[in-house]
């Protein structure tokens, strides 16, 4: 079995932790996460499993994204992705900064939904992120359509600065440095109100393409915990 890279206990849930994503031996779960219907966000609906396992043995190579297994109480229950925003997702479309770091998490679907799981699991993933003392600020890129993961981000200090355009959505550039994050998780202040994404159908975006080690730049909730939550914060 892994060793888990980080572990962190919830006082309701339990333990949360992350170990490194095999590309191989996680293809099969993986596929199962990403191609049900409440994870369409993660744009990878009509994939069989030798894609998925080609897709995230490619991150596994790249010098800038990697992934990895969200466990909870060591049961696989979330896919997590790390990546550098100056060179992967955000390249060229925004004034990156030293110390930044993008993300995308997915809860597993889970018949017996669990209250406050998908809080607790972009928690675990913010502070697995600021474990590194590297880390400054964590970026993401949600659509804009995506409300839910726009209450989820705002509950753990993320701020909208702006709207980006890529290829495949219109999305919300948020940020929440470490000084932040820390005064949310200790005085649980209330959070300015986000914007509202305009009144379009939740339609499925499509997912950019795998990630390509030769090119670096290449390729959110209050939901009702365990389900799959757009990983599209990045």
């Amino acid at each position: 079995m892994t060793t888990a890279l980080f572990t962190r206990h919830d006082p309701r849930l339990g333990r949360f932790s992350l170990r490194p994503l095999d590309p191989a031996a996680d293809a099969e779960l993986l596929h199962r996460w990403v191609t049900h219907p409440k994870a369409s966000f993660w744009l990878m609906q009509d994939a069989d499993v030798e894609r998925v396992a080609s897709e995230y043995g490619q991150i596994a190579a790249h010098p800038h994204h990697d992934a990895f297994i969200g466990l909870h109480e060591d049961r696989p229950a979330f896919l997590v992705e790390r990546y550098d925003p100056a060179r992967v997702e955000l390249a060229g479309l925004y004034p990156a900064q030293e110390g930044d770091v993008g993300m995308h998490f997915l809860c597993a679907p889970a018949d017996t939904p669990l209250h406050g799981f998908t809080l607790a699991v972009i928690t675990t993933v913010m502070e697995f992120l600021f474990a590194d003392p590297a880390t400054r600020r964590v970026v993401v890129e949600p659509d804009v359509r995506n409300t839910a993961v726009h209450r989820l981000n705002a509950a753990v200090g993320f701020e909208i600065a702006g709207r980006v355009r890529k290829p495949e959505k219109e999305a919300y550039l948020s940020f929440c440095g470490r000084d932040r994050f820390s005064a949310v998780r200790t005085t649980g202040a209330e959070h300015p109100k986000q914007p509202e994404p305009p009144e379009q159908p939740n339609e499925p975006t499509k997912r950019n393409e795998p990630t390509k080690p030769t090119k670096p730049h290449e390729p959110n909730e209050p939901h009702e915990p365990h389900e799959p939550a757009q990983g599209v914060h990045g």
